[in-house]
């Protein structure tokens, strides 16, 4: 590597870091707390790269960004943040950085970034106007490197013209995605419209919510649920798109591809739409922002009026191990009960347990056939499990959370079979009675005696 590299950060252990990294990579080094030293070098032509953090003793770095593209055209900037919203991937690309990464960053990642920088020129988008600053209404938080990849391509493909499909389970925030590309992109001043099945019928449906979008956006959510008709209709009024044609969006939680293969979605509606897919990440792949997420949640509640409330430790470690099926949508529900019920300021891990309980812990297994054995049935819905994971092996715990979605289930139907008499379900199950009221109270699972017409 060979350059100028000018460092801004009020970390002076950050400063460090960089500093002799990229020394040793054969870079000449300035470093600075400051933004005002920092522009002073830059409008005397130093640097032929930045590297800045965003919020600074003496500014915000991103404000920055304008000023050191007028004083020197096609110097790369590269933004540093703790920050870890969205907002701050779209307003860095918004403002033009070369590129941009969460703290705490890996370092070998930066420096091949920093090298690329060096090496390319960067490239002059048109100038835009700033967003409406949103951010706080937008739960699409997260470091986790899943994440923040999503967030830097959102960043990329916001203005294009291009169809985009969001793909991910239910409750990751697809449809927030798709909110997020058009609030952020250049037709944020125009309507943003979610089209339902019914929008599309009739000889006028088509023509009509292309007059309510006027060249803004449309979203077509969860397409791969809609039938055959409907989707024939989305393919004629794509058909009919000229000049002012609005962003086609869509999101589905079912692999368009699979269902294409099978005849259940059209060959012609699937290429129309896979302009550029984003898959959005579940909880299960970013562990590591529950603790985020968690908090985010918990303030947005006592913003609303509910009681100040935080999670412990082992709850929160609780939260971790837990699979949320569900997602981000789950894991908020569980965060607002936990408000509700949790006497105490800080939320306790039975608290936690005893929300979790009762919820599944694994997603339910779809397309098992009906003369399947129980043994293949479970090891089908297992492998899925291990799959979603892409490669990265679940939360620990998972013997307990597997036995669990087993148990409950199990003494359920046997008490009901035996009308809740807990001496004949032992005797049925082969367990001792007292083990049996054990399972009882930890599954909370609840008996009702009656008696059994037979």
């Amino acid at each position: 590597m060979d350059g100028t590299v000018l460092v801004a950060d009020d970390d002076r252990t950050i400063r460090t870091v960089l500093t002799q990294a990229l020394t040793r990579a054969g870079c000449k080094v300035h470093a600075t707390s400051s933004l005002v030293t920092l522009m002073r070098w830059v409008e005397e032509g130093k640097g032929d790269l930045v590297i800045s953090d965003v919020v600074m003793p003496d500014g915000n770095g991103l404000d920055q960004l304008p000023k050191i593209s007028a004083a020197r055209p096609g110097l790369p900037v590269i933004v540093i943040s703790a920050q870890n919203t969205i907002m701050t991937a779209i307003q860095a690309a918004e403002k033009e950085a070369y590129d941009y990464l969460p703290k705490p960053f890996d370092l070998p990642d930066l420096m091949k970034r920093a090298s690329r920088a060096l090496e390319v020129k960067r490239r002059t988008p048109a100038p835009r106007s700033e967003a409406a600053d949103q951010s706080n209404d937008l739960p699409l938080v997260g470091r986790t490197p899943a994440m923040q990849a999503l967030y830097r391509l959102v960043a990329r493909v916001m203005n294009t013209a291009l169809p985009v499909l969001i793909t991910g389970e239910s409750g990751t925030g697809k449809s927030l995605i798709a909110r997020a590309i058009h609030d952020f992109s250049d037709r944020r001043s125009l309507p943003f419209v979610v089209v339902a099945p019914s929008d599309l019928e009739g000889m006028d449906g088509p023509s009509t919510v292309l007059s309510r979008a006027k060249g803004g956006s449309l979203l077509f959510d969860e397409v791969g649920d809609l039938s055959p008709e409907a989707q024939a209709r989305i393919v004629r009024m794509l058909d009919t798109l000229g000049e002012n044609a609005p962003r086609i969006m869509a999101t589905s939680q079912v692999d368009l591809m699979n269902r294409m293969e099978a005849g259940e979605f059209r060959e012609d509606l699937f290429y129309r739409l896979g302009g550029v897919t984003l898959t959005v990440p579940s909880l299960r792949e970013r562990v590591d922002d529950i603790a985020l997420l968690a908090e985010h949640f918990l303030l947005r509640a006592e913003r609303d009026g509910l009681p100040t409330r935080r999670l412990s430790q082992g709850a929160l470690d609780m939260a971790r191990t837990y699979s949320w099926p569900g997602n981000v949508r789950q894991l908020e529900n569980a965060m607002r009960r936990l408000l509700v019920t949790s006497a105490e300021e800080e939320i306790s891990r039975g608290e936690m347990e005893m929300i979790l309980a009762n919820q599944p812990a694994m997603e339910p297994l779809r397309g098992a056939g009906e003369g399947d054995k129980l043994m293949a049935s479970v090891a089908k819905h297992l492998r899925r499990y291990f799959d979603l994971h892409g490669g990265v092996l679940p939360p620990p715990g998972l013997y307990q959370r597997i036995l669990r979605e087993v148990e409950t289930p199990l003494i359920e139907i046997a008490l009901d079979a035996t009308a809740g008499n807990q001496a004949k379900c032992a005797d049925l199950l082969g367990i001792n009675r007292n083990t049996l009221r054990k399972k009882i109270t930890e599954l909370d699972i609840r008996v009702t005696r009656r008696r059994k017409l037979m």
